[in-house]
């Protein structure tokens, strides 16, 4: 049983949702999300971890370009 299943809430700051998954602090810091605490692992809620998402592949799609993957 994970943090998660334990009830485990949204590591951004001023958000009290439950959280939905855990990704790395430095890969939600990267989307300009205001995560708290200095934990290796990030908790996020859906809204947040939507945003994350969408944030990121903008990043990913301009690495594939310039690597040629």
């Amino acid at each position: 049983m994970g943090r998660i299943d334990k009830g485990e809430k949204c590591s951004v700051s001023g958000c009290n949702k439950e959280a939905e998954r855990s990704v790395p602090t430095e890969k939600a810091r990267g989307a300009t999300l205001n995560v708290g605490g200095s934990e290796k692992r990030a908790y996020l809620c859906k809204e947040h971890y939507k945003e994350m998402k969408k944030k990121n592949k903008k990043e990913k799609t301009l690495e594939k370009w310039r690597y040629g993957a």
